[in-house]
């Protein structure tokens, strides 16, 4: 657990972390612990902590299990209560806690998708910011060519972090300006490529199709590309964050996750049944708007946080 506080008074990631998902610790543990403290656990109160958990979005399996575990057990304070729901957490979550390493290639092209609204284009800012601070050199490709706004988005970001941006005028074709992000990146030596890409569901096929596009002729400069899908998920979805990784497993060969907007709310748990469910590295995390508000993901550190501790 990173619990050190910065200087200046700025939070430290572990402050921003609680502060963020306050409102999803505060939905399961204090309903969990006020059943659990009420003496030994019957049958029925065993059924109310798993509808607590389910509320949460933790997932019917995984609520199962772990009321099951906390079933057995007896507990003396509110402490061992938190210990032992932080404890189940983290087994669900540390094998998908895998960071995102951009090696082995150059550039390291990172293809990122995701719904619109979903924190999508500001995930792309903050990667390349974070890339950026880390000695890399990075470029955007502002392939989400449907919207303007996000090509306005991006290009201000590129101006903060000091990254060049390739952009076109709004209806352009995507796969072409992935093309020659991916030629411009190769010549000028540059470390990562992150590729923003349009987030329609409404019409798979055709969002499938351009996917495909993309990767397709980028695969004619380098076979490998793209060396990273990552899906940007919303957590305040709740339980369409499920039908969204499904849908962009099917279209885009997901290859990672990171979740925003943790901060936002009380459904924070809907991470837990997606890696239950799914099983896919889940790279970064988002509790806020600021470039400091999105950090690689640690399952201990998580599970700590939904589980109330300090």
């Amino acid at each position: 657990m990173n619990d050190s506080t910065t200087q200046g008074g700025t939070k430290s990631w572990w402050q921003r972390l609680t502060g963020g998902l306050k409102r999803t610790s505060g939905s399961i543990g204090d309903t969990i612990s006020d059943l659990v403290m009420r003496g030994p656990l019957s049958p029925e109160r065993i059924v109310e902590i798993e509808e607590a958990l389910i509320r949460a979005d933790l997932g019917v399996d995984v609520a199962t299990r772990m009321a099951t575990v906390m079933g057995e057990g007896r507990y003396k304070n509110l402490a061992e209560v938190k210990d032992v729901l932080a404890a189940e957490v983290e087994k669900v979550l540390a094998p998908v806690a895998r960071p995102l390493l951009p090696a082995g290639a150059k550039p390291f092209v990172i293809l990122v998708v995701g719904v619109n609204g979903s924190g999508k284009t500001t995930t792309i800012g903050k990667l390349a910011s974070k890339f950026r601070a880390e000695g890399k050199a990075v470029m955007i490709a502002a392939g989400d060519t449907f919207r303007a706004a996000a090509i306005d988005q991006l290009k201000i970001w590129g101006q903060r972090t000091g990254v060049p941006v390739i952009a076109r005028e709004p209806g352009a074709d995507a796969a072409s300006l992935a093309f020659d992000a991916l030629d411009e990146a190769r010549r000028q030596g540059t470390d990562v490529l992150l590729i923003d890409t349009a987030g329609r569901l409404q019409n798979r096929s055709e969002l499938m199709g351009e996917l495909e596009k993309i990767v397709r002729v980028m695969k004619k400069l380098d076979a490998a590309a793209p060396h990273a899908v990552l899906l940007v998920l919303d957590a305040t979805v709740g339980q369409n964050a499920l039908s969204q990784v499904d849908a962009f497993l099917k279209t885009a060969g997901v290859t990672g996750l990171a979740m925003t907007k943790l901060d936002g709310t009380a459904r924070g748990g809907i991470l837990v049944a997606i890696a239950a469910k799914y099983r896919l590295p889940v790279h970064f995390i988002g509790v806020g708007e600021g470039v400091d508000d999105l950090a690689p993901f640690s399952a201990k550190d998580f599970a700590r946080a939904i589980a109330g501790m300090d």
